[in-house]
């Protein structure tokens, strides 16, 4: 009988048991904490916007839309809609939204309040006869001067 012996494998350590999981931590002070913050920052944009009575220069009104538009109007240089050659483009675009701004405005006047209908069809006209003849004609600067005239009077 012949006895083979085996080579004697090394001695191994054992790996170590993996670390302990810690229990979960509560997050209960964390959201109690988030939403104290929210509500205090709340409380203080509320109280400061109840405190300054809000935006001065916010008017939803009509008469907000109507003064808005004498203020395009009367911030509008006619002679910077003439041609592009005598003005810059930069100009002629600013007197054009200009234009544009006292028309929407003043119709959302009218829309609001019959009372402003004067203002908006001067406007309205004067703005519908430049966009016939791209130019100050002696009609658009009449419906101009009617609107000027109308908004020295609100």
């Amino acid at each position: 009988m012949v006895v083979y012996m085996q080579a004697q494998q090394p001695y191994q350590v054992p790996a170590p048991p993996p670390p302990p999981v810690p229990p979960p931590r509560s997050r209960g002070p964390l959201v109690t904490a988030l939403l104290v913050g929210l509500l205090v920052g709340g409380a203080g944009v509320g109280v400061a916007w109840a405190l300054t009575g809000g935006t001065p220069d916010t008017d939803n009104s009509a008469g907000g839309d109507a003064r808005g538009a004498c203020d395009a109007l009367a911030g509008l240089d006619e002679s910077k809609l003439a041609p592009k050659a005598k003005v810059s483009e930069q100009e002629r675009e600013q007197a054009l939204y200009r234009f544009a701004g006292a028309f929407d405005l003043a119709t959302a006047a009218a829309a609001g309040d019959s009372s402003y209908k004067p203002l908006a069809e001067a406007i309205t006209r004067a703005h519908n006869r430049h966009r016939q003849v791209f130019e100050i004609d002696a009609e658009v600067t009449k419906e101009l001067v009617k609107a000027r005239k109308i908004c020295a009077d609100l």
